[in-house]
């Protein structure tokens, strides 16, 4: 595979480029390109131990937009006037035990490891569950799960503003009532997964203003 040749100053000023938009222009929407480009991103970030412990809902019909208003304080203007708008589903602990179905078809079906390959990564995985990490409660697997959604979350932004297009992380929804009306209206089977964020993409309405970080060297020690 050819080695990538993006300029560092191309990559910084994307990263200076996206912002959390608040209200998009309703009147433009993103091709059908370029939603699976930055779906294409998700589905190609890395994961502890390549389990993909995610599951993205494309919210595209105006009923169910309208339905989380009521969960999710933080997402009113972004679902009237997002181009596309993604729920970021993380697994729950039915799906992540060693012996679930979806980890052993993960090695056996998607990565395809041989016999021997297979056992001793079965053995490397339950023991970082059941000691390296003790992934003993539901809210352990479920935290541990989100933190690999939230790197599928990350590259989707990022690819969006290096493609010029804007977007919005929402973590300003009531837990148990929005995975309520997943379950209810969404079909969603709350036992096996959690919601972890929503994610807005559109273009932007207004300008965006000067992005204030501090310091490198008030982030970053060297030793």
């Amino acid at each position: 595979m050819q080695k990538p040749n993006i300029s560092k100053e191309d990559i910084l000023h994307a990263f200076q480029y996206r912002h959390a938009c608040k209200e998009f222009d309703s009147s433009k929407k993103l091709s059908e390109q370029d939603i699976q480009f930055i779906l294409k991103t998700a589905n190609l970030s890395p994961s502890s131990f390549g389990m993909e412990p995610w599951h993205f809902i494309v919210l595209q019909d105006k009923e169910l937009r309208e339905s989380l208003k009521s969960v999710a304080w933080g997402a009113p203007l972004k679902l009237d006037t997002a181009s596309h708008f993604i729920l970021g589903l993380s697994m729950k602990k039915p799906m992540l035990a060693w012996d679930s179905d979806h980890v052993l078809g993960m090695m056996k079906d998607i990565r395809k490891l041989p016999e021997e390959a297979f056992k001793a990564y079965s053995g490397f995985y339950r023991q970082f569950h059941n000691e390296d990490f003790n992934l003993d409660t539901d809210k352990k697997v479920f935290d541990w799960a989100s933190k690999q959604s939230y790197i599928a979350l990350a590259n989707m932004m990022t690819a969006a503003a290096m493609i010029g297009i804007d977007s919005c992380p929402i973590e300003g929804f009531h837990e148990k009532k929005t995975e309520a009306l997943l379950q209810a209206r969404f079909d969603i089977d709350i036992e096996k997964y959690g919601l972890s964020y929503m994610v807005a993409f559109g273009y932007r309405k207004n300008a965006a203003q000067d992005k204030v970080r501090r310091p490198l060297d008030q982030i970053v020690t060297w030793k």
